[in-house]
């Protein structure tokens, strides 16, 4: 008579061991080509990025010859929000300008400008930096072109060119500044809330959205809003000069189209950065300079990202836009 497995000795034991063995097994199978096909998808966007953005990453240099470089007009884009979170921040605009003035065969610098503002901060930096590498290269001149806008902080950073130019239907100006806030002072009365809040100075809660405005606080925000205004207006007086019209309306805000910008002394003329280059440079070539990124951070870019940094750069500071 024989015997069945069921009558073996620690047979339960044997049987779920093989079946624990087996589940490792297929997990690590699985895991094996998780990981593959993983790795797949990333060379596969790594590929994707070197031929979309190789130039960005500097891995045309592996092709280049010893050849003479040839003379250029070297672009550097100020795009979308200014600020210190944003893609257009002073730290990475002011090495790509650095990179851009001391490249061989540099014969002229060009800001492509496309952007309605954003920090003083930020913007007086990079208009600073442009004056003082005028300053060292003095045989570099630098022009503005602005293409949909640029206005507030860009337009900020405009004035230090030698020269601006735009498109007809360009917007350009916005001299002024401005403060966003709000007040819902019954807000939490209404709802059954009551607030606590310690202040350890007399003036710490200033602008704060649930209480009444003080005409105290109210009158120091408008004596710090007016000083940056004037600034403002100083920094474009001194770079525009005696090609400003006398307008009133000149410095309160308000914003231009670019056929109106020539009338007021704002720009120089209309164009675009490929006129500009041609007819008042008199160089075609022009050479795209843009801050130095990882792949990851590039690849993160095309993916969408810069649309979240953009978001998360709002800030409630007083701002040229």
């Amino acid at each position: 008579m024989g015997w069945s497995n069921e009558n073996k000795p620690g047979w339960e034991r044997e049987t779920l061991e093989r079946l624990v063995q087996a589940q490792v097994v297929e997990q690590r199978r699985a895991r094996r080509w998780g990981i593959f096909f993983k790795l797949l998808l990333f060379i596969y966007l790594f590929a994707l990025l070197v031929l979309v953005r190789g130039g960005d990453m500097g891995l045309t240099a592996w092709f280049e010859d010893d050849r003479e470089p040839e003379e250029h007009v070297a672009v550097v884009e100020i795009d979308g929000l200014i600020a210190s979170s944003a893609r257009a921040n002073a730290e990475e605009l002011n090495k790509t300008l650095k990179r851009a003035f001391e490249a061989d065969g540099t014969r002229a610098v060009m800001l492509r400008i496309n952007s309605g503002g954003g920090s003083p901060v930020q913007a007086a930096a990079i208009h600073d930096e442009i004056l003082r590498l005028k300053d060292e290269h003095e045989d570099i001149p630098v022009y503005a072109v602005v293409t949909d806008i640029g206005a507030s902080a860009a337009y900020y950073i405009a004035v230090a060119a030698d020269e601006i130019y735009a498109s007809q239907a360009s917007m350009v100006g916005s001299i002024g500044v401005r403060l966003d806030s709000f007040g819902v002072v019954d807000l939490l009365d209404n709802i059954g809330v009551e607030r606590r809040l310690f202040t350890s100075g007399e003036n710490k809660a200033l602008l704060d959205p649930f209480l009444p405005l003080d005409e105290g606080h109210v009158s120091h925000i408008h004596d710090l809003m007016d000083g940056l205004h004037q600034q403002f207006v100083d920094v474009v007086r001194q770079g525009r000069g005696d090609r400003l019209a006398e307008n009133e309306e000149l410095f309160d805000g308000l914003i231009w189209t670019g056929q109106r910008a020539v009338d007021l002394g704002l720009i120089d003329g209309l164009g675009t950065d490929q006129s500009v280059a041609r007819d008042v440079i008199g160089i075609e070539k022009m050479v795209t300079f843009k801050p130095r990124r990882g792949a990851l951070q590039l690849l993160f870019e095309d993916l969408g990202m810069s649309a979240l940094q953009s978001w998360l750069a709002m800030e409630t500071k007083p701002n040229w836009r």
